[in-house]
């Protein structure tokens, strides 16, 4: 007989991938695609993602993200090194977006789900929440206004990934969807399956 997976390990499972590909493609982005006036990033898509599918925990991932573009930049990018401060409005900038799961957990993730505006209009505001949080920590530590601005009139293509992204995940069956009930569909659907032959 098969040993089932809990709950807590399969999203532990989950959390991990989505941490792996958060790292894989800001990698390629940072090392392959980096341009000096232009940023590029995936970290508002797959952290929408995973707020869809595990609610807070993907604090993690936004977290993470900003950590990584500082580490990546620093490495990878010639005459860019990110200083302690640039850790700071990353990470703590990015950590503005679970505003966004309030917001979703208020309206309820399968209403979002369902609807196309709903779900890409939450990775809008996933994404617009980091770079506005960015924005704010950045004037805390004291960063000049007119280079603060820059943390989104740099980051326009962020925006379009993942307002892209989260319109095609959506389609993909579990994929833009709480985990909890993804799992409670599919048994359904297996019960009535069995029901049925």
């Amino acid at each position: 007989m098969k040993r089932q997976l809990t709950l807590q390990q399969y999203r532990t499972i989950d959390l991990f991938l989505f941490a792996g590909m958060l790292a894989i493609f800001e990698f390629v982005i940072v090392r392959f695609a980096f341009a000096s006036f232009f940023t590029l990033s995936l970290a508002g898509a797959i952290t929408a993602i995973v707020y869809m599918r595990w609610g807070w925990w993907g604090g993690i991932h936004a977290a993470l993200a900003g950590f990584l573009t500082c580490l990546y930049t620093s490495l990878f990018v010639e005459g860019m090194t990110a200083e302690p401060g640039d850790y700071a409005i990353y990470i703590v900038g990015n950590l503005v977006s679970l505003l966004a799961v309030a917001a979703l957990l208020r309206r309820g993730k399968e209403k979002v789900r369902q609807s196309v505006l709903a779900s890409m209009a939450f990775g809008l505001a996933v994404i617009l929440l980091m770079q506005g949080g960015r924005m704010a920590v950045a004037l805390a530590l004291g960063r000049p206004p007119d280079r603060v601005i820059e943390y989104m009139t740099h980051d326009p293509l962020s925006i379009l990934f993942t307002v892209g992204v989260i319109w095609i995940v959506r389609r993909l069956d579990g994929v833009f969807e709480d985990q909890k009930h993804y799992l409670l569909r599919l048994q359904e659907e297996r019960e009535r399956n069995n029901t049925e032959q």
